[in-house]
């Protein structure tokens, strides 16, 4: 994909970037540096950060562009390993049950 932006427009932008991801980054560290004690608003609502973020680097593997397709294989394994997390809530387990149904999906299909 060819752009109209020569090499000193792009590392403008890369920098800008940058400085403001450092900003935002700073910016708590800076606030939470000055407070004695987090609220309990904020804890609670920091509890779920990491289920929010699992969730966004995992689903994107089950959504095809293609209209026409659908990962079963992926669905399936998904959602039992999804069932055996909540049930046991053990990563091993939870791991093995996804990568174990994905794989006998794949070897029977």
């Amino acid at each position: 994909m060819a752009t109209n932006y020569g090499p000193v427009e792009i590392a403008g932008v890369v920098a800008v970037i940058g400085v403001l991801t450092y900003a935002c980054r700073l910016s708590f560290i800076a606030l939470f540096g000055r407070l004695d004690e987090i609220p309990p608003v904020v804890e609670r609502v920091l509890r779920f950060v990491p289920a929010a973020v699992l969730a966004a680097l995992v689903l994107p593997s089950f959504v095809t562009l293609d209209a026409g397709s659908f990962a079963a294989d992926k669905f399936v394994a998904g959602a039992l390993a999804a069932g055996v997390a909540w049930r046991t809530e053990d990563v091993f387990a939870t791991m093995v049950t996804g990568m174990g149904v994905l794989w006998a999906i794949r070897f029977l299909l």
